[in-house]
């Protein structure tokens, strides 16, 4: 059973069902932007939230005890964080008392929904990986979209995955996919995949309603918002690093959760640290929406 310590703070707006918005700290290790670009993106998540007047939740796993909110000496550790931890490795972590474990997006969901936390903003999810119909390779993010209700904000799914695949899993799931004021599925770097989002919502009650109305109480809301448009990546740019970098991991024989480190790192490389300040963008901007939408849900 996980009994994640929660901070004064995140408690205390808990309690007085004030806006809370949980953040994974996989994008604010070692393990998703390079120093100091991941305390850049701390900083610029953590000030889009207060500016939208909600609450940061920063989740980690800190000496064997997952936490909801994190004081200034805990994101410290964060930020030199390398050993990932998704929904799976929750238990795991605890039991052998993991000195730092940076969250992802589906142990984050977790623990957003064991401390009634219902908005939680990322960069992008995991998918479907390209060849999962050999390696079986399909992340966690989507069963535990699927399976905590949790409103999802991210910009789509990392852009190297199978994303028709990925959005194909998602309606088998049963999970809601909305474009925030957007007609297309976002691709990361690029406001548009080429894939049409299954549903398009304008205003911040409406992804509420979307939550109070899903057909299965236990299954979560993915809210896709594209890149901000002086930020995007052109897509055949990105495009052309994506194969590369996607052919250098085959190659070096890369395979499940080092995957998505490897090729970021390729990517950053390729682009001449252009990806860098891309990922700040989308994340800033997710931020800030799960902001709006908590405050829209806090006030139903």
């Amino acid at each position: 059973m996980i009994e994640p310590s929660v901070s004064d703070e995140v408690a205390q707006a808990l309690a007085e069902n004030r806006a809370v918005v949980a953040l994974e700290s996989t994008i604010f290790s070692n393990l998703g932007l390079p120093a100091p670009a991941n305390a850049d993106a701390l900083e610029l998540c953590t000030e889009a939230v207060r500016a939208h007047g909600a609450v940061p939740a920063v989740t980690a796993i800190l000496d064997g005890r997952p936490h909801v909110g994190l004081s200034p000496d805990q994101e410290k550790r964060v930020l030199q964080g390398n050993r990932k931890v998704a929904e799976r490795d929750l238990a795991v972590a605890q039991a052998q008392r993991w000195e730092v474990g940076v969250t992802t997006v589906s142990a984050t969901v977790a623990l957003a929904h064991a401390v009634g936390i219902s908005v939680f903003a990322t960069g992008g999810i995991g998918g479907v990986h390209r060849g999962s119909e050999v390696t079986g390779d399909i992340s966690a993010d989507l069963d535990a979209i699927a399976n905590h209700p949790v409103i999802t904000v991210c910009a789509g799914a990392k852009a190297f995955l199978d994303l028709p695949r990925t959005l194909e899993y998602l309606e088998t799931a049963g999970v809601p996919v909305l474009g925030w004021q957007h007609d297309w599925f976002p691709a990361f770097y690029t406001r548009s995949s080429g894939l049409p989002i299954p549903h398009r919502v304008d205003e911040e009650q409406a992804v509420c309603d979307v939550l109070r109305f899903r057909a299965r109480p236990a299954t979560g809301v993915l809210l896709t918002a594209p890149i901000p448009v002086e930020d995007e990546i052109p897509a055949e740019r990105i495009d052309a690093v994506l194969t590369s970098a996607l052919e250098a991991s085959a190659q070096a024989g890369v395979a499940g959760p080092a995957v998505t480190p490897y090729v970021l790192a390729r990517i950053e490389k390729e682009t001449d640290g252009e990806s860098i300040p891309a990922n700040l963008a989308l994340a800033r901007n997710n931020a800030a929406l799960a902001a709006r939408i908590a405050s829209t849900l806090a006030t139903v």
